[in-house]
């Protein structure tokens, strides 16, 4: 009886040595997931091994675009050509409901409801005008009633003086909040 305890508890303690194996550093072979605290990762802008580091960022040559990349990038023309950017987007009714929708989310807490300059951020001590923070785009005082289309699709994308650029916005996006303050202008249809 004794001696099967005894053979027992060796098994037990073989077992268990056998078991605990598998808790016990393993060798890495270079493969992933080896063992799960040593695996390979790679992090965000990681120089991945790329000659000129961009190449896996660009389109293919031949390719076609698609979404933000059809529209052309405003940053890097010329003053006069972002001027002369033309409104591809119809001003129709669902064009100007989805302007508001964006302008009232993005463009109001500056601009105010109307676009008279008077958003809450607009308030006393910044005021509004050209020697405040907010300048009107909509109403009797509106500088955007005088502006081209191209030049407010622009100032929407890259900003312009105090603006911050809103380049969150999609493209066709801001062509409608540019239909949007046209009709704030009373102005309707593209210009």
């Amino acid at each position: 009886m004794f001696s099967s305890k005894r053979s027992l508890l060796r098994g037990l303690g073989a077992l268990s040595l056998v078991a605990s194996l598998g808790c016990w550093e393993q060798i890495d072979d270079g493969q992933w997931f080896p063992q799960m605290k040593r695996q390979p990762a790679v992090q965000a802008f990681e120089d991945v091994g790329l000659e000129d580091g961009v190449a896996a960022f660009t389109t293919p040559e031949g390719a076609v675009p698609v979404g933000w990349n059809a529209y052309p990038d405003v940053a890097n023309l010329p003053f006069a050509e972002q001027e002369a950017l033309q409104n591809p987007v119809p001003a129709t009714l669902a064009s100007l409901k989805r302007g508001e929708e964006l302008y009232q989310r993005t463009c109001a807490t500056c601009h105010g409801p109307t676009g008279a300059g008077d958003g809450p951020v607009a308030g006393p001590p910044f005021g509004t005008g050209p020697f405040g923070l907010v300048l009107p785009i909509g109403g009797p005082t509106s500088v955007a009633r005088n502006l081209t289309d191209g030049h407010i699709y622009t100032t929407i994308s890259i900003g312009r003086g105090r603006m911050p650029q809103y380049g969150r916005i999609a493209p066709e996006e801001r062509w409608h909040v540019v239909n949007y303050v046209r009709e704030l202008n009373g102005q309707g249809g593209n210009q």
